[in-house]
């Protein structure tokens, strides 16, 4: 399970894509989710230029890292976000991965209510198509007010079809679904293909998402369901901080190094 573990480059927000290879690559790591969202972390974008693609690539194959996600968060109840998400599926054509990651809603605020989730099925269909085409695998994640946990999720995923598998972020079930991320991870691992590997503390609803292993979350009760249900889909760390955000870049690289050593010591004896 260790060699399952990435870093989201969103860890890296507010800094360059450059900053994050060098800094993960750094502490340890070896593959890297591309995060690909316009107006938040953009560190990769579809309208990018050739060149400015091939330039990423070069980044990554300098470091060692292999992308194993594009991280490209886009409202599905609206075309541009169907749009944003059928360019992003090229892009993950491009760095050969097999993951396009996306929530429901917006980004963070996620103000849309799906009342009808044939109405997000329809919308939901070419990108679906050009997933089979593609051989790509869409990953809802478990993020904003109506689909904040992973039974939630699973329900939706088990009425759409098999291109259509979960992202569980294990934090974000706590700060939006006011669940812990245990029973809940363990009811619906059949369905879920990609983990968002986060950190808590602080109230429920509170924003603060520290290093791996500084908070309370109990990782080594996560990845025994993880290994009961044979995950084996990537392990993406993500450190969002709190509202403040990190000092500077060294924080970051600090709290980077830390998670990973963490990891590596709870899964060093499960490589």
């Amino acid at each position: 399970m260790f060699k399952q573990l990435a870093i989201n480059s969103n860890t890296y927000h507010g800094f360059s894509l450059e900053d994050a290879v060098k800094g993960a690559s750094k502490a340890g790591f070896k593959q890297i989710e591309l995060a690909a969202v316009k107006d938040h972390t953009a560190h990769v974008l579809p309208n990018m230029s050739a060149e400015e693609l091939q330039g990423i690539q070069v980044l990554l194959q300098t470091y060692g890292m292999t992308c194993v996600g594009i991280g490209a968060h886009s409202n599905v109840m609206r075309e541009e976000g169907i749009a944003n998400l059928m360019e992003s599926i090229e892009l993950a054509v491009y760095f050969d991965c097999r993951y396009v990651v996306t929530a429901t809603g917006d980004a963070h605020y996620d103000s849309d209510v799906i009342e009808d989730t044939r109405l997000l099925a329809e919308n939901l269909e070419p990108v679906l198509k050009k997933c089979e085409e593609t051989g790509k695998i869409l990953v809802l994640e478990t993020h904003g007010n109506n689909f904040a946990s992973g039974i939630s999720l699973k329900k939706l995923a088990q009425t759409l079809n098999n291109r259509v598998k979960i992202n569980y972020d294990t934090a974000n079930v706590i700060f939006y679904g006011d669940v812990l991320p245990y029973e809940d991870l363990e009811a619906s691992i059949k369905e879920v293909e990609f983990i968002h590997l986060k950190d808590k503390l602080g109230a429920n609803h509170e924003w603060n998402f520290p290093a791996i292993g500084d908070g309370y979350l109990d990782f080594n009760r996560i990845f025994t369901i993880l290994e009961k249900g044979s995950y084996q889909g990537p392990i993406s760390v993500e450190i969002e901080f709190t509202p403040d955000g990190p000092k500077n870049l060294e924080e970051v690289n600090e709290s980077v190094k830390r998670s990973f050593t963490y990891l590596e010591s709870l899964l060093g004896g499960k490589r």
